[in-house]
């Protein structure tokens, strides 16, 4: 893991919000922002790779700038690089970096929840064991988030402050090709950089 903006200090708890930040979102401020009342660090995470997705859209390079453009001072909130893109090895990495008892928390939406649930690991017991090293705060995106029984004490809702189903990247993109308005969607500390990036 590499670290482009780093708090200082050690986090007994640490909130990990994983994206494609293609680009930054209100939705992915809101995201860290609230699970800052349950972890005493969040750190926005960039794959170099995704398991799901291929890299499309914003260089890489411009996504670490908005990343990192939209921490304010003194927040703590980190921005790092992650070799790996399944939840399990980023896990790892921060371990590596934060210390083995450090408690991870993953941050998302409903619809990524159910991804990760839902995927296809290989081998049963993944998601089980997986939810052994790390619990997820799952916002709700189009409706909550109803976990698997025997998953639920892994599985915590992350309450955010205001509604934020209509905010996607892919909106955003959306609104940029047809000339509608986008800026709303985006932290004002990068709006600047997405019209440089994606106009």
């Amino acid at each position: 893991m590499e670290f482009l903006h780093r708090v200082p200090g050690h986090p007994s708890r640490l909130g990990v919000l994983p994206g494609a930040f293609n680009p930054v979102t209100v939705a992915h401020r809101a995201l860290a922002c609230a699970a800052l009342v349950h972890v005493d660090e969040v750190v926005l995470v960039l794959p170099r790779a995704f398991p799901h997705k291929e890299y499309t859209g914003a260089p890489f390079e411009a996504r670490v700038e908005m990343m990192c453009a939209t921490v304010r001072p003194n927040e703590p909130i980190s921005v790092a690089v992650s070799e790996n893109g399944l939840f399990v090895e980023i896990a790892a990495e921060c371990r590596e970096a934060y210390g083995p008892e450090v408690a991870l928390s993953f941050l998302c939406g409903r619809d990524a929840a159910e991804r990760i649930t839902g995927w296809d690991y290989g081998r049963p017991g993944a998601v089980a064991e997986m939810l052994r090293r790390f619990d997820l705060l799952v916002a709700a995106r189009h409706g909550e988030y109803a976990p698997p029984p025997a998953l639920r004490h892994a599985i915590l809702a992350l309450e955010l402050n205001g509604d934020f189903d209509h905010v996607s990247a892919s909106e955003i993109r959306t609104r940029i090709s047809q000339g509608s308005a986008w800026e709303h969607l985006v932290p004002p500390e990068v709006q600047d950089l997405v019209r440089k990036i994606y106009i």
